[in-house]
């Protein structure tokens, strides 16, 4: 029994090293062949401008209304906590800690993973389950080339444009609220040089890293887990399932390791 639970352990670990090794490897190879310009056709151009479309653009309405909500619950108490406090010249500083480095990277990424993420583990599957994998690579077309790097790319521009409109609105909100509660400064500028203060490079860097970054392995994830699909239809909905499970905890991985590296 102790050897066999032992066993278990090391062939799971196995099993992750190898998945974890494909989609290095597949992420690699996006990267490689997307740096060349003879890889970028027409026909490519064009899935990468409607990834961009579906992803960011088209998104832009939901993620509006969270950054809203989230300026009105954290940048309002954080102006009224800190102000209670009298340690207003901290606000900058803590702003920049909570909305840039951790709240909008994450929840952004969240939206993107539960609405384009596993929209394009399903397409995948799909295009297995169906054969059109196979009538492209019997024409000479490459998948990696015209399904997989336009869609990592696009997801990965989609969620960094995203971040950044996530913190606009979310400081605006927050800001504006303040002034109709009495709170906080009421020239915009003032605001505006308050969290530029406590902006710093490694913040700058943070925020490259926890969206670029995990916008690619979302990417990577779901087109894996789509093309892995069997042949029965109802492999699609498990394939879009496992796509969302493992780009989430691929998410808070890199989200960790990413801090980590950056302010310690």
């Amino acid at each position: 029994m102790p050897m066999t639970f032992i066993g278990k352990i090391g062939q799971r670990s196995i099993v992750r090293i190898r998945m974890s090794t494909h989609l290095f490897a597949v992420l690699g190879s996006i990267l490689g062949q997307a740096t060349r310009p003879r890889h970028w056709p027409r026909t490519t151009r064009a899935v990468f401008a409607r990834q961009i479309l579906f992803t960011g653009v088209e998104a832009m309405p939901f993620v509006s209304m969270v950054a809203f909500l989230t300026g009105i619950s954290v940048v309002v108490q954080a102006q009224v906590w800190l102000s209670k406090a009298g340690q207003s010249g901290l606000l900058g500083g803590v702003l920049v800690a909570v909305i840039i480095r951790e709240v909008a990277p994450l929840l952004v990424n969240f939206i993107v993973i539960g609405r384009s993420g596993t929209a394009i583990a399903v397409e995948m599957a799909n295009m297995k389950v169906f054969g059109e994998i196979k009538v492209m690579e019997a024409q000479g077309l490459d998948a990696l080339l015209y399904l997989a790097i336009p869609r990592a790319l696009g997801t990965a521009v989609s969620v960094f444009c995203l971040t950044i409109w996530f913190i606009i609105v979310s400081f605006f909100s927050g800001y504006a609220f303040g002034i109709l509660f009495g709170i906080g400064a009421t020239d915009p500028l003032i605001f505006l040089n308050t969290v530029l203060r406590g902006l710093h490079p490694p913040d700058v860097y943070n925020l490259l890293a926890k969206t670029l970054v995990p916008g690619l392995f979302t990417s990577g994830i779901c087109i894996i887990e789509g093309l892995s699909a069997g042949n029965s239809v109802t492999e699609v909905p498990r394939a879009a399932t496992r796509a969302f499970v493992r780009s989430v905890a691929a998410l808070f991985i890199i989200s960790a390791v990413v801090s980590l590296l950056t302010y310690i």
